[in-house]
């Protein structure tokens, strides 16, 4: 027997997400959701120079 009607689940991720990116599908009764982190701020290297 298969249930019908709402269904409903939550959860809390860690870190930063890219929420414009979440992506969801159904597929052979399977829910895959896709959520994407956030490109986070590339290092940056900055040259320190002697002021002699």
């Amino acid at each position: 027997m298969r249930r019908t009607g709402r269904f409903e689940y939550r959860t809390l991720l860690p870190g930063e997400i890219n929420a414009e990116g979440i992506d969801a599908a159904l597929r052979d009764w399977v829910l895959t959701v896709k959520v994407p982190k956030e490109e986070t701020a590339k290092p940056r290297r900055i040259e320190i120079t002697s002021g002699d």
